[in-house]
């Protein structure tokens, strides 16, 4: 029994040292003795490689606007553990996540003494969520993101009204699979009986492999490119304004404050959602929720720009194609600025390819420690970039320190790389941030 929300969460992350044990066995039997709470949730699952996280955001924001209370289970978190599980944008409380903690706590006492072996901490974290959206706070729909992959994760024992497949690439290879086709099967293994599927997905092996499980299962796919179309972009200081026209439904002129022609990806499967969900399941959204829902999401740590003057942005690129879409972004938003990175990163990540992309841009490279249990360290990192001005710094607060008392007008500082990584940084350097403009 835990008295305190300090003594929950030591024991949640205690169950770290499980490290990832992929199959759905243990959140069977989890959810067998809660008698089934899964099965009197509303929801939608949300997969892929990158963008899972602002989707479901974008499509929160979009149902909140339109009045429906709106549970949401997203990884990792940025300044506190209780945003995993929130309701409506707000974190769970402190007295919620102990009294949860309470509830999973005899059961994997009691699966650890089985042949199954004991939860690990995705899936205590897992079943809290289910356990919380269904018996202590029931809400009209639940948005789950899958944590690792999809076939396996233990998010898979829903049963969606709507599934959605944002991208996919080489991530997690030593668990999901060393080819493009081998992943793809692993995040369309979320693709249920039935269940209309969305995706953003655009490799042709990828694509195949998700064609041939929804035929499988007789799902309705729903591609952008060719179900979702988008036009007309147009890039704002902060922002960007673009046209989505669906099976449905054509809407002009929409905008949003994420910055990056991957966001208006993210936001065009978010439309698709809301209006698959009109349309087969009767929720009541109009355009001018889809509209001010869409304007007013907010993801952190994604192309986020901290401050203009020094001008500072952090951003979760944390796998190639993470990489790749903030370099496009720099490249086309700052063609005469030098650019400035710090990079952190965990070591099961394809290290020299990312590494590489960014000495391309770089006028210099920075590369850090920080306190994960699989982070790479600056030293292993250094040894992987081949730019003439890189450097390793284990301390980072002192860096950003110096760095941003230093930076000059004509220059952009980059802090990227491990989601981890920025969840530590962020609220720091927002708080530098503040006291420097006070002090000026």
């Amino acid at each position: 029994m835990f008295h305190t929300y300090n003594e929950a969460l030591n024991w949640i992350h205690s169950r770290l040292r499980l490290g990832i044990k992929p199959g759905l066995k243990r959140m069977e039997w989890m959810m067998e003795k809660l008698n089934h709470p899964e099965r009197r949730l509303r929801t939608v699952h949300i997969g892929g490689t990158n963008g899972k996280g602002s989707t479901v955001t974008f499509l929160r924001s979009i149902l909140q606007e339109a009045g429906y209370s709106v549970g949401t289970f997203t990884s990792p978190y940025f300044e506190q553990f209780n945003e995993r599980i929130s309701v409506n944008g707000t974190p769970v409380t402190d007295q919620e996540i102990t009294e949860l903690a309470n509830v999973i706590f005899p059961l994997a006492e009691e699966l650890e003494k089985t042949e199954l072996g004991g939860p690990t901490e995705f899936e205590v974290i897992t079943a809290m969520s289910i356990y919380y959206f269904s018996k202590i706070n029931p809400v009209d729909i639940v948005i789950f993101e899958v944590g690792l992959g999809g076939r396996f994760d233990s998010t898979n024992i829903i049963y969606p009204l709507l599934s959605i497949i944002t991208s996919i690439g080489l991530d997690h290879t030593n668990i999901l699979g060393h080819s493009i086709s081998e992943i793809a099967f692993e995040k369309a293994g979320i693709i249920k009986n039935g269940v209309p599927v969305v995706t953003a997905v655009k490799q042709a092996d990828a694509l195949k492999v998700i064609k041939e499980q929804a035929d499988s299962k007789k799902a309705s796919l729903f591609q952008l490119g060719k179900d979702i179309i988008i036009e007309d972009c147009t890039s704002l200081p902060k922002g960007e304004i673009f046209t989505v026209s669906t099976l449905f439904k054509r809407f002009p002129e929409l905008q949003i404050e994420m910055i990056g022609q991957h966001q208006i990806e993210n936001a065009a499967l978010a439309v698709m959602a809301s209006e698959l969900l009109v349309q087969y399941y009767s929720f009541q959204i109009e355009e001018n929720h889809l509209r001010k829902g869409l304007l007013s999401a907010r993801w952190p740590g994604r192309f986020e720009i901290l401050s203009e003057n020094p001008f500072v942005v952090i951003d979760g690129a944390h796998n190639e194609e993470g990489i790749t879409a903030l370099i496009n972004e720099l490249e086309s938003r700052f063609k005469k600025e030098k650019i400035k990175i710090l990079f952190a990163a965990l070591k099961d990540k394809k290290l020299d390819n990312m590494i590489s992309k960014l000495d391309g841009i770089a006028e210099k490279i920075t590369f850090t420690d920080f306190d994960f249990p699989r982070a790479a360290s600056s030293k292993e990192l250094l040894k992987l970039s081949k730019s003439e001005n890189k450097h390793a710094v284990e301390d980072w607060k002192a860096y950003l320190q110096t760095e941003i008392e230093e930076l000059k007008e004509q220059e952009v500082l980059v802090i990227t790389g491990s989601l981890y990584f920025l969840s530590q940084v962020r609220p720091d350097l927002v708080d530098r941030l503040k006291n420097r403009t006070r002090t000026l």
